[in-house]
């Protein structure tokens, strides 16, 4: 036996049948299955049908609408007899008034879905962001409140101003006290010296 056998007898449970064999391997993709319904991508045909849905919703498409409609009518009504494809009670025409309703339906409730999934995402993220602009207030409301405290605590131009104007005049005070007693310090020196000759 090969040694690729080896491992593939060891990797597979005994009674495996080809087709779990192939399964079983999780390095290899699987080959593509065969579907009925035929694939399309939910995106584009999303798109499609916003943009129809768009159209039947403005007044471009009533006028259409209504032009089509008349020159049905009267293309039928005075047309040559053999030319006439729609006779009187308009049976063609309602079968495709009510084929193009039966599309129209889906199409418009398809893009109100997609737009409602938009919205959605929009509100979940205008939510986001207004409970991180509510946490960015409140932080900024507390670290204000706390520069207020700091500040409450922390010298101001007016405080400083006053208690040096205070130091000015107590200094003043001193210096007027010391000028004021050596001169009488001075006589009484003298007087002293005057008493002594």
């Amino acid at each position: 036996m090969t040694p690729e056998r080896e491992t593939t007898r060891e990797r597979t449970p005994a009674g495996a049948t080809a087709t779990t064999r192939t399964r079983a391997r999780l390095d290899q993709p699987r080959p593509p299955r065969r579907r009925l319904v035929p694939e399309y991508d939910p995106e584009a045909f999303g798109r499609l049908s916003e943009r129809i849905a768009r159209f039947l919703g403005t007044g471009r498409f009533i006028v259409w609408m209504t032009i089509v409609i008349i020159a049905w009518v009267l293309w039928n009504i005075f047309a040559p007899r053999a030319v006439r494809f729609d006779n009187y009670p308009f049976i063609f025409l309602t079968l495709m008034l009510s084929l193009q309703a039966s599309y129209a339906a889906p199409l418009i409730l398809l893009a109100q879905n997609r737009q409602d999934d938009r919205d959605k995402v929009n509100l979940e993220q205008d939510r986001k962001q207004n409970e991180r602009s509510i946490a960015d207030t409140e932080y900024l409301t507390r670290e204000i409140a706390s520069l207020r405290i700091g500040l409450g605590e922390v010298a101001t131009r007016d405080w400083i101003r006053s208690e040096l104007q205070d130091l000015v005049k107590e200094l003043d005070e001193r210096h007027d006290r010391h000028t004021v007693f050596p001169t009488v310090r001075a006589e009484r020196s003298r007087a002293r010296d005057v008493d002594d000759r």
